[in-house]
């Protein structure tokens, strides 16, 4: 891997990691904006609580070179759940943000999926089934 793409890599998990690690002090401590969005989602508190950990796991995954693999992969799982979550219940909108919140996902998604793409030869070795 050129030195380039090494460094893109790391700077895009690094990007990653902080937006799902600054995510965890809203889902831990209960800010209203968060409840508001488990609870339209039917899984407050506990929903909350566990997404806040797999984020958190996530995270840690991302940041470590050799679990980058595994956290981006439940990054992107992750991410397109929430996606998911604002086209259909939610909305792009919560409780006036403008859609920040819509859009942090969808930059994240993209962000993740641009990591996977740096990767992808690598990615092959991992997925091929050994003769």
């Amino acid at each position: 891997m050129s030195p380039f793409k090494k460094y893109l890599g790391r700077l895009l998990r690094i990007a990653v990691a902080i937006i799902f690690l600054q995510t965890l002090y809203f889902k831990f401590s209960a800010h209203p904006d968060s409840v508001y969005i488990f609870s339209k989602l039917g899984v407050e508190p506990y929903g909350r609580i566990g997404l806040g950990i797999l984020e958190l796991i996530t995270g840690i995954l991302i940041l470590i070179p050799k679990t980058a693999k595994y956290g981006m992969f439940s990054g992107l799982v992750l991410i397109s759940g929430a996606l998911a979550s604002h086209l259909g219940p939610l909305g792009i909108e919560i409780r006036g943000d403008g859609g920040t919140l819509f859009y942090l996902a969808v930059l994240t998604f993209a962000l993740t999926l641009v990591w996977w793409g740096l990767n992808f030869q690598e990615i092959k070795s991992w997925i091929k089934p050994k003769a």
